[in-house]
Parts: structure tokens; C-alpha cells; sequence
């Protein structure tokens, strides 16, 4: 199911088919694919190309792997991401390598990362649907990850489903119009407070020369 996102000003295309939907066709997703996924997020930028990402995923075709990352979800989460034929968890290193101190900037680009792994999957013909409602400390100690390394997200990846298969609200928000804020509400120029979309910036750029 195509929803694109009904903008003010053009973006591009696969920006505005990304979204993340709930109704997941329970077909494997082929080993290369999954591969090209993680080779878009691996070129994403990062502070002092630290790279800080790190990925734990699993597949359906390793089922006890999958499981152990579903059972860390939250019960919201688990009624439709059962269909999901793959789990990743996103995972970021909080720590700068060369130095040991603390990388503010680790969520941050593990998130552009991982942004870099959804549009990919949007070209790809996949679906991808990022969740905040897991278990932390669960993932933490049955994904055995380290001292030093923070869970961020989970993501469910797949290919389109019939959204008719969800429960009737979740059905609804699948269908349900996208909407967002609009830029002025959190775009400012120059300073706090100052109305971006009403400051002519190319116009001020000219007068200047």
C-alpha cells in the first residue's frame, strides 16, 4: 500500500513514499537485499566518521534468532510485527573509539544510519516500521550487548501486506491520512521565535554581494 506524504514543497520521491506501516506480507526477504540495506546505512555520516551503529538482526528462516528479538517488543508491537519476516535492533556506541570519551552525538547518527537503512528499503519495494516500545534491559542482556553500547530502535523489515489482516484500530491508523506539523512550528531564522518561512533568505543573500 502506497501512502505518500502530501507535502507543501517538493521533495524527492522516495523521501516522500517512506513511511512506516504495520501490515507485513510474510514473505523471507532475500539475503542480498537485506545486504544492500545495510550497506546504505554503512555510508551514512557520522561524527568524526566514528560510526558508532551497530545492528543485531535476525529472520524467520533462524527462527529462534527472531524470536529473541520479537519477545523483547512490546505486547502493542507484537500484534502486528508478528508478520514481519525480519527483526533488527539498532544499537549505538557510546564512546569515541580513540579517546574513550563519551559520544554525545551516538543516537544522533545511528539514527542517520539507520535513516540511510529505511529509504533504502523504500527502493528497494520494502516496508519498514521503526519502534520505540521495547524492552531495553531485555534486549540488553538476551542480545548480549556489551558494557559501553546503548539499544536505540527496533525495526521491523519486510514486504507490503494486506492491511485488511490487522485488528480493526490498528487497521484504521494504517489507513488513516499521514500528516505532520508544518515547517514554520519548528524552523526558526536566525535566532528562537523568528518565523523562517517569512524571512526571503535568497533575497538577503543577493543584497548582500
Amino acid at each position: 500500500m502506497e501512502k505518500p506524504a502530501r507535502t507543501h514543497f517538493h521533495i524527492h520521491d522516495l523521501l516522500a513514499r517512506r513511511w512506516s506501516p504495520r501490515a507485513f506480507d510474510e514473505r523471507p526477504v532475500e539475503t542480498d537485499t537485506l545486504r544492500t540495506l545495510f550497506e546504505a546505512a554503512r555510508w551514512a555520516p557520522s561524527s568524526n566518521n566514528e560510526q558508532p551503529w551497530r545492528f543485531i538482526v535476525a529472520t524467520k528462516q533462524h527462527q529462534t534468532d527472531w524470536n529473541r528479538l520479537f519477545e523483547c517488543l512490546a505486547e502493542g508491537n507484537r500484534r502486528w510485527a508478528f508478520r514481519a519476516p525480519v527483526l533488527v535492533l539498532s544499537i549505538a556506541s557510546m564512546q569515541f573509539e580513540d579517546d574513550g570519551k563519551p559520544n554525545r552525538h551516538a543516537f544522533h547518527d545511528t539514527g542517520l544510519a539507520t535513516e540511510n537503512f529505511v529509504l533504502q528499503a523504500t527502493a528497494q519495494g520494502l516496508i519498514a516500521h521503526q519502534m520505540a516500545g521495547f524492552d531495553v534491559e531485555r534486549a540488553r542482556l538476551d542480545l548480549r550487548v556489551p558494557a559501553g553500547y546503548e539499544p536505540v530502535a527496533m525495526i521491523a523489515v519486510g514486504y507490503p501486506g494486506d492491511s485488511a489482516l490487522l485488528p480493526e484500530r490498528l487497521r484504521e491508523r494504517e489507513l488513516r491520512p499521514r500528516d505532520r506539523r508544518p515547517i514554520t512550528a519548528w524552523t526558526f531564522s536566525g535566532q528562537w521565535g523568528t518565523d523562517f518561512l517569512a524571512t526571503d533568505l535568497v533575497q538577503e543573500e543577493e543584497s548582500s554581494r
